[in-house]
């Protein structure tokens, strides 16, 4: 019988960690990426698909589980496992960033947040007590608190506000979540540390999440248009004000590129909604960097996509069939582009952790970047 939680690190490699994170329903190797299933699907893929892939752990949205179906029927139904057919962990996120960055805003004040759906108009109060409740409503694995975002472009007064609010919020969630019954017996929850870009700030917020608690720790508030640069500034402090005993999660990367700096600097879980969006969108990603299978070049391109990549797609079908099912909009175009990106990165975190072991990052990520080029000319 596994553990509720229990975080092993295995080796070291610099700042970079390689282990595992053992729960009752699977194993999450890390560094993990864990797919997006935001409506308890990741799109265009079956959960036995997605797993074949290598992913141990995927990713719902608190948000809009909460408007369409609702936590409440999910859970008349036996939990979002049973509902998506799913049967290894998820971590749901909190609902803030959709709140905030979806909904039209009519209050936020210390309570939460106050807001109109997006679906239909009709209004809602998320607070850290109702994340707490939602999550446990869904069963989820890995919960994670309620925060605030603001932009990192906000002032520093603004950026500080919402983060000592976060972290409010923060021992409010702690407490809703170990409130939970056997829900919270069984599962985790991470802190979220907020800061915008600067130290001090991610200072303050790594000690008060610290201080209240947590299985688990997230890096919050980037990867929202500061750049890869301002990003790794900030990833160059972050992860090392957190525990080190504990995971770190980079919410919301990213791009390959991102994930290969993240991971030398101490990040142990991604996740992002790029592999399966850019599938959807004729976008493949390859060990020289991205292309768009609608160009015409591809249109009689008898090779795979990656000649790198083992996954199925490749192994079955060329560049040129994949061109004439995205151009025509066919289902199964964004399906196979989807399942190759997916199978794309979990073969850079299976990478990224033989590096690890090996003692041989450095080396891996200066051959990775000097093969992969971010957009690659049409």
């Amino acid at each position: 019988m596994n553990p509720r939680f229990e975080f092993t690190i295995h080796a070291t490699d610099g700042k970079a960690r390689a282990g595992e994170i053992a729960m009752r329903r699977g194993t999450i190797r890390t560094p993990a990426f864990m797919p997006v299933g935001t409506a308890a699907t990741v799109k265009a893929m079956k959960p036995a698909d997605v797993r074949a892939s290598g992913a141990d752990i995927i990713l719902g949205n608190t948000y809009h589980l909460m408007l369409r179906p609702t936590a409440e029927r999910v859970a008349r139904l036996g939990g979002v496992h049973a509902f998506m057919g799913w049967d290894r962990p998820i971590l749901t996120d909190s609902g803030g960033y959709q709140v905030m960055s979806l909904s039209e805003l009519t209050k936020r004040d210390e309570q939460g947040v106050e807001f109109k759906s997006h679906l239909d108009g009709t209004r809602h109060l998320m607070s850290p007590e109702r994340s707490m409740e939602i999550q446990r409503l869904l069963g989820s694995d890995i919960v994670m608190a309620f925060d605030e975002l603001v932009p990192t472009t906000s002032t520093r007064e603004v950026q500080a506000s919402a983060m000592a609010r976060s972290m409010r919020w923060a021992k409010r969630s702690r407490d809703g979540f170990l409130g939970g019954g056997q829900h919270a017996e069984t599962a985790a929850q991470f802190g979220i540390q907020q800061g915008a870009l600067d130290e001090a700030l991610r200072g303050e917020s790594a000690a008060a999440l610290t201080g209240i608690g947590f299985d688990g720790y997230a890096i919050g508030g980037l990867a929202v248009g500061e750049g890869q640069a301002a990003m790794f500034g900030c990833l160059d402090f972050a992860p090392a004000q957190l525990p080190a005993d504990k995971p770190r999660y980079l919410m919301g990367v990213g791009k390959p590129d991102d994930i290969v700096g993240a991971v030398e600097r101490g990040v142990d879980m991604f996740d992002c909604v790029l592999p399966t969006r850019s599938g959807r969108t004729g976008q493949a990603f390859t060990r020289t960097g991205p292309i768009n299978i609608r160009n015409a070049r591809f249109a009689e391109d008898s090779g795979p996509l990656d000649p790198d990549c083992g996954c199925p797609v490749c192994a079955t079908w060329e560049r040129a069939y994949l061109h004439h099912l995205v151009r025509a909009g066919e289902i199964l175009g964004a399906m196979l582009m989807t399942e190759h990106n997916l199978y794309f990165y979990q073969a850079l975190m299976a990478d990224l952790r033989a590096a690890i072991a090996a003692g041989e990052l450095n080396a891996f990520a200066a051959r990775f970047r000097s093969r992969y080029v971010r957009v690659q000319g049409e």
